[in-house]
C-alpha cells in the first residue's frame, strides 16, 4: 500500500508540474498580443487604419527599428532625431500619440513580434451579424482536457499494477490482502478532493473578482443612435453633444433640442443599411420619427405641436457610488483621448462598455500615463509648477517625464473620499 502511495504522489506531482509548464508556456506565447491590446488597441488594428495607422508591415516603413522603438517610447525623441519619416508621422492624426517611456525594451520587442506574425484577415461578417473582438488564442482547455486524461490513464495504469502484482504473487503462493476499491482509497479521494478544491477555488476566485464589472454590456436604446454614423462618417465633434466630458465632472448625455439641431432639417436616413445585433435591419427613418414624437416636433408643419418629453436612454458606463471621477480632469487636463476609455466609438453603431472599468484598471493606467508637465518654456499645465523637486530631476536628465503615480495618483483618497 505505501508503494502504491508513493506511485500516486508522485504521478500528483509530475501532472502538477506538466499544467504549470503548460500555462506558463502559454502566458509567454501570448505577451505580445497582450500588450498589443493592452497598450496599442485603442488606437491601432493591424489592417486599418483607425485614430493611428495600421501597423501591419510597420517595421518595413521606418528607416530603422532603433528609430521605431524610440518611437513608440516617447515620439518627441523621435521627432527630434529630424528624421523626415518622423517628422512625417508626427501629423499623421490630429490625436497625439501616447508616450510609453516607462514600457520595456522586452515588452517593445514582444509587441513588435506580434505585428510582424499579424493575423488573418477575417471575412466580412453578414450583414447584421455581430462582429465579436477577437479572443487570445487560449489553449488552457485543451492543456487541461490533456492533463485530465493523463490523471485517468495513471490511475487506470495504477489499477492494472496492483492487479498484476496480486496474480503474480499468488502465482508463487505469497499470500496478498484484498486491494481496497478506488472508491476507498483514501490516496485517490486525497487526491481528488484537492483538485476539486483546487478548481472550485479557481472559479470562485474568477466570480468575486468579476463582480460589477459590465465589460460589453450593451443595453438596447429607446432610439436606436449610431455613433457610427455620427461621429464616424459625419464626423461631428464628440464634444457637440458631450460638451461635459471636458468642461465639467461628468459626460452629459445631450437633451433632445441637441439632436434637433440637425434633425428639424434631416428627416429622413439614406446612408449605408444598418443591422442590429440580431441580424433585423434598422430602419433610420423611424427612429428619426421617434425623436420628433419625444421632441413634440411635426415634420411637416416644420414645428413644434407637443410638449416634449426626455428620452429615456439606458446608462451604459457606471461606477460604485464610492468612487470618484472627473472627466475634465482625465480629458482637459491629462489630455486622455476618448479612445483610451471608450474605445473605437466611432466604428461603433450601438455603444457598448469597453474597457472593465475596474480598479485594477484605473491604477494601471495611473502607472503609466504621463501628466501634462510644464516646462521652462511654459509649456503644459501651470499646476505642475510647485513640484519643484521633479523640475530639478528633468533637469539634471536623472528624469526624462512625470506619471500619475508621482504625483500621489495610486493614493486612496484621490478617488475614495
Amino acid at each position: 500500500m505505501s508503494e502504491h502511495r508513493s506511485i500516486a504522489r508522485n504521478v500528483f506531482l509530475t501532472t502538477l508540474l506538466l499544467s504549470l509548464f503548460s500555462v506558463t508556456n502559454n502566458s509567454i506565447a501570448q505577451d505580445g498580443k497582450a500588450l498589443f491590446k493592452a497598450n496599442c488597441a485603442s488606437c491601432h488594428a493591424l489592417n486599418k487604419d483607425l485614430t493611428g495607422p495600421a501597423l501591419a508591415g510597420v517595421e518595413s516603413r521606418w528607416p530603422s527599428k532603433a528609430l521605431l522603438v524610440t518611437w513608440i517610447k516617447n515620439w518627441n525623441n523621435a521627432v527630434k532625431t529630424g528624421d523626415p519619416y518622423a517628422v512625417k508621422m508626427k501629423d499623421w492624426s490630429a490625436a497625439a500619440m501616447n508616450q510609453f517611456d516607462n514600457l520595456p525594451d522586452k515588452d517593445v520587442e514582444a509587441i513588435l513580434g506580434y505585428i510582424a506574425k499579424g493575423e488573418p484577415v477575417a471575412a466580412p461578417p453578414p450583414p447584421g451579424e455581430k462582429v465579436e473582438e477577437a479572443g487570445e488564442t487560449d489553449s488552457s482547455l485543451l492543456y487541461g482536457i490533456l492533463t485530465l486524461i493523463l490523471a485517468v490513464i495513471a490511475l487506470i495504469l495504477l489499477q492494472v499494477n496492483s492487479n498484476l502484482r496480486k496474480l503474480a504473487d499468488e502465482h508463487e503462493g505469497v499470500p496478498t490482502s484484498e486491494p481496497i476499491p478506488f472508491y476507498r482509497n483514501k490516496s485517490y479521494i486525497t487526491l481528488l478532493t484537492l483538485a476539486l478544491f483546487v478548481v472550485a477555488g479557481y472559479f470562485l476566485t474568477q466570480w468575486a473578482i468579476g463582480m460589477g464589472r459590465n465589460k460589453n454590456y450593451q443595453p438596447e436604446q429607446p432610439i436606436y443612435y449610431s455613433h457610427k454614423v455620427h461621429a464616424g462618417t459625419n464626423q461631428i465633434n464628440c464634444l457637440y453633444c458631450h460638451n461635459g466630458a471636458f468642461e465639467g465632472k461628468h459626460s452629459n448625455i445631450p437633451s433632445v433640442n441637441i439632436c434637433m439641431n440637425c434633425h428639424m432639417t434631416i428627416n429622413e436616413y439614406k446612408g449605408k443599411d444598418i443591422f442590429k445585433e440580431d441580424g433585423s435591419k434598422v430602419n433610420g427613418t423611424e427612429e428619426i420619427n421617434k425623436l420628433y414624437a419625444a421632441a413634440g416636433w411635426d415634420p411637416a408643419a416644420k414645428k413644434y405641436t407637443n410638449t416634449g418629453k426626455p428620452i429615456e436612454w439606458v446608462k451604459i458606463h457606471n461606477l460604485p457610488d464610492h468612487v470618484y471621477f472627473n472627466h475634465s480632469q482625465h480629458t482637459k487636463a491629462g489630455k486622455v483621448q476618448c479612445q483610451t476609455c471608450h474605445g473605437e466609438i466611432t466604428n461603433m453603431h450601438e455603444v457598448y462598455q469597453f474597457s472593465e472599468l475596474s480598479m485594477g484598471w484605473c491604477v494601471n493606467c495611473h502607472r503609466e500615463s504621463k501628466v501634462d508637465f510644464n516646462d521652462d518654456k511654459g509649456n503644459g499645465n501651470k499646476f505642475y509648477s510647485i513640484y519643484e523637486k521633479f523640475h530639478n530631476e528633468i533637469k539634471a536628465k536623472t528624469r526624462d517625464s512625470v506619471t500619475v503615480n508621482d504625483i500621489g495618483g495610486l493614493e486612496c483618497q484621490k478617488c475614495h473620499y
